[in-house]
């Protein structure tokens, strides 16, 4: 229930507010990767890729959509996973998976002939998204996963 609300806000203040504002470079955070990471640093690597492909999924459906359906839902799956396994220490995972979806979605868009995958997307767009993504990370997390139980990590 507190995921998917969780979820539900991300997106809504995603669409609502976050991808309005006029940001410098043109770019915004990504308040859904940031939410997805953030559970499932908390639940683990299976809650992760459910939480993600639900969140990606949702992400899909909502307009304005420009893409396929079921491309977020494999992106943010991916990163659940990852996030998940608690590679290297929270902060080392949110910053993976931060520089991970991007890129991943790019490479995807590619693969499926996406128009809006250009060369000058990839090194005009997807860094100042990814820097607006990390300055906003530790509030992102923080609000989410506080008052919960400190994730476990894999030694």
């Amino acid at each position: 229930m507190i995921v998917g609300l969780c979820v539900l806000a991300a997106v809504l203040l995603q669409v609502m507010l976050v991808n309005r504002l006029a940001l410098p470079g043109g770019g915004a955070p990504d308040l859904v990767l940031l939410a997805v990471v953030a559970m499932a640093l908390l639940r683990g690597p299976v809650a992760g890729t459910v939480i993600g492909f639900c969140a990606g999924l949702l992400v899909d459906v909502v307009p304005p959509t420009a893409h396929l359906v079921g491309q977020y839902a494999f992106v943010f799956a991916l990163v659940g996973y990852v996030a998940g396994r608690g590679v290297g220490g929270p902060a080392t995972t949110v910053v993976l998976c931060v520089l991970m979806a991007p890129l991943v979605a790019a490479a995807l868009g590619g693969l499926i002939a996406d128009p809006r995958v250009t060369l000058s997307t990839l090194t005009d767009q997807v860094p100042v998204t990814v820097v607006y993504t990390l300055i906003v990370s530790p509030l992102v997390i923080w609000l989410i996963s506080r008052d919960r139980p400190q994730p476990r990590f894999p030694q």
